[in-house]
């Protein structure tokens, strides 16, 4: 009876020992799988088509994305495989690196890190995957095969002009906010802004605030990526809102805003964390940029905070990378109408139009084209 009751604890413990590790792999991948019925099920072999791995879920855009690339694959035989790697490269590589042992034949990623993921996609690519960078670009490898993306420059441009295009005096107030340094799209973003703020500041129309590089390359039609560097490593947000906010704080305290206050902000989550801080001022008329129209920040647009955010339409994005995808699966051709410099070769691109949201146009960009339904929101 006691070598009986010893078989039966081992038994025990090794089940509750293989399924906990089953849990912790589970909650470290954070991911879900679908075929074209989406009901979780692999392939009759156990093998995924197509591996995705998004950067965090602690954004909405990113959930966002993995609905859109589900929906986008329904009625189709090609099954995917979605892992969020929690703003963490290492993790990142891990589930690339699963993905491979899935047996997939396409990598869509959008990385943490463009640099750091090098490695990850550099192993799929070993094994014969095609790699698509996913809106970010992976840099400084040549494993990367094409890159689906909303052009970078022109939504950095759409935030600039529109700030040049309220200012209508001299020596207004700019406070400058950029996205994380270590994302290669933060440099581009700034780039395009860059372009059309450049010339308000050397002609004395804005007056930034909160750089010093900023200041000291104003008459700098044209940006080196170190001098870019410089200016966002003084205003990184690292598309953290909590390191917006206390950003915004402490450039409030060093410079006051007074009247009319021009902000460029990265992004919608960023934006309404700064906004926020700059709208407790007595005084002050703020005009602030955004992209990706959160529904937060479209409900901020409508209520006349948020001056205006660029509309980046998922669809589009998440349409083109799928059909990347299945015609590398289909053996069709892959057309593309771009090219970006990774810092080791020119990847092709698919390059998606954006499209700048502002109270006037609210309506009709975001729900008369279907974006979002109109109870989402209030006072429309």
């Amino acid at each position: 009876m006691k070598k009986l009751l010893v078989l039966c604890l081992i038994l025990a413990l090794s089940v509750s020992t293989i399924t906990g590790c089953g849990q912790t792999d589970d909650k470290q991948s954070e991911g879900t799988s679908a075929t074209n019925d989406n009901n979780g099920d692999k392939k009759q072999d156990g093998t995924v088509d197509i591996g995705i791995v998004l950067p965090t879920k602690e954004e909405p855009r990113w959930v966002q994305d993995e609905a859109r690339f589900k929906a986008a694959l329904d009625g189709t035989d090609k099954s995917v495989e979605i892992l969020f790697s929690q703003g963490d490269s290492a993790r990142e590589k891990q589930n690339v690196e699963t993905l491979i042992s899935k047996g997939i034949k396409v990598l869509i990623i959008t990385p943490h890190d463009g640099a750091a993921a090098a490695a990850a996609v550099e192993a799929a690519k070993e094994e014969g995957i095609t790699v698509i960078s996913y809106d970010r670009l992976v840099t400084n490898t040549d494993a990367v095969d094409y890159y689906v993306t909303f052009n970078s420059v022109s939504v950095g441009g759409a935030q600039g002009q529109y700030l040049v295009e309220q200012a209508s005096g001299t020596g207004e107030k700019l406070y400058l906010y950029a996205g994380a340094a270590t994302d290669n799209n933060a440099f581009l973003f700034f780039e395009g802004a860059w372009n059309a703020l450049q010339p308000k500041i050397a002609d004395g129309t804005f007056v930034v605030q909160n750089s010093s590089k900023a200041v000291e390359y104003k008459d700098k039609a044209t940006l080196t990526r170190e001098e870019m560097g410089a200016i966002i490593e003084q205003i990184t947000t690292d598309w953290k809102p909590e390191v917006a906010k206390s950003k915004a704080e402490s450039h409030i305290t060093a410079a006051p805003p007074e009247g009319k206050t021009f902000i460029l902000a990265p992004n919608d989550g960023t934006s309404r964390a700064i906004y926020d801080q700059f709208a407790k001022e007595d005084g002050v008329e703020i005009y602030i940029t955004g992209q990706d129209a959160e529904i937060p920040s479209i409900q901020y647009v409508i209520d006349g905070k948020q001056s205006m955010t660029v509309l980046k339409d998922v669809r589009s994005l998440v349409a083109g990378a799928i059909e990347t995808a299945t015609s590398v699966l289909d053996g069709k051709t892959i057309e593309t109408n771009g090219s970006y410099d990774n810092g080791k070769v020119d990847v092709k691109a698919k390059d998606i139009k954006v499209i700048t949201v502002t109270g006037d146009n609210v309506k009709d960009t975001i729900i008369e084209s279907g974006y979002y339904n109109a109870s989402e929101f209030k006072g429309l």
